[in-house]
């Protein structure tokens, strides 16, 4: 037994070294050239794309790609507490779910309408609508690979990435133009970018009050992730073997709830939650190369411009509220 352990465990390391490998190498990117950290994942895993016809590397890639993932979104509720929704203030939060919601059936919609499954426009609204490539991870683990392929999810990570990249460099300026203030600038650029790293760099390039209230705004959206996963989880619920009416919550929601609620009642150590970013952001960079490296190129091509479309829309839909909550919430 101890031996099958052994040659079980040791069929991961060639899958696993390679994705840590360009994980490095993005890594490395990120910090010279200040690129996207999570976009330089991705698209160094699609360019590693050819050796996935190894299959002694599907172990590895496919722990990299969802059991480090589901880690990840777990230890994420380390930077989340609620006493931050609390100060955020009841008028926010109503805007900020509402602004996930509807953008969210917005990407539903327009998926519908280019002819698309349902499905595909949740993942899309749903990355846009909450904090980018986790979030679409999470949804596309809570929707299935019946609903969602490789390829399709690989289209809304590089999208919502490259909308992501693109909104950090234009919002301040337009915020700027516009004549908002530090709160109202912290608002929009919290309440409609997709990752978190970028809404709070976008938000401290227009100034500390705009990076403080980003932060806040940001995180609130982070939060509604367990939510918003449990209410997909219902839609679409497994239509076979199971009944609609007993939805069991997946562990790594529970633990993210749990580490919440801990972070939220008692006073933890500064390092701690420094950590814990930190773990966060390695075990989902790890999750989105793997992703990009198992991708079938093939079928990715055919998805075209039309599959970025519901991205598109949901990410102006997603700035639109965001303008409106700032102007009306001031």
């Amino acid at each position: 037994a101890p031996e099958q352990t052994g040659r079980g465990l040791r069929s991961y390391a060639p899958g696993l070294g390679i994705t840590a490998i360009a994980a490095l190498a993005a890594s490395w990117l990120s910090e010279h050239y200040g690129a996207p950290l999570m976009l330089m994942g991705l698209l160094i895993g699609l360019a590693l794309n050819f050796i996935n016809a190894d299959r002694r590397l599907h172990p590895g890639l496919g722990l990299a790609s969802k059991a480090l993932l589901r880690w990840g979104i777990v230890v994420t509720g380390l930077q989340i507490t609620v006493w931050q929704i609390v100060d955020l203030g009841g008028a926010s939060f109503l805007w900020i779910a509402a602004s996930v919601a509807l953008v969210t059936l917005g990407g539903m919609l327009t998926a519908r309408w280019l002819g698309y499954a349902s499905a595909v426009g949740v993942l899309a609204g749903g990355a846009v609508a909450i904090c980018g490539a986790s979030a679409a991870l999470a949804l596309a683990t809570v929707l299935g690979s019946r609903r969602i392929n490789e390829a399709q999810l690989t289209l809304v990570l590089v999208a919502v990435a490259a909308a992501s990249a693109l909104a950090m460099s234009l919002y301040p300026l337009i915020a700027l133009a516009l004549g908002l203030s530090g709160q109202q600038a912290g608002f929009l650029v919290g309440a409609s970018i997709h990752d978190v790293a970028q809404a709070l760099g976008a938000g401290y390039l227009f100034s500390n009050e705009a990076g403080e209230t980003a932060a806040i705004v940001k995180l609130t959206r982070v939060a509604l992730l367990v939510p918003a996963l449990a209410v997909v989880a219902v839609i679409y619920a497994p239509s076979s073997g199971s009944a609609r009416g007993r939805i069991e919550a997946p562990w790594f929601i529970l633990g993210f709830l749990a580490l919440a609620g801990l972070n939220s009642f008692v006073q933890l150590p500064v390092e701690v939650n420094q950590i814990a970013k930190s773990v966060t952001s390695a075990l989902l960079l790890l999750a989105v190369t793997a992703t990009g490296i198992r991708s079938p190129m093939q079928l990715l091509l055919v998805q075209g411009w039309r599959g970025t479309m519901p991205v598109i829309v949901a990410t102006v839909l997603s700035f639109a509220l965001g303008l409106g909550g700032a102007l009306v919430l001031d």
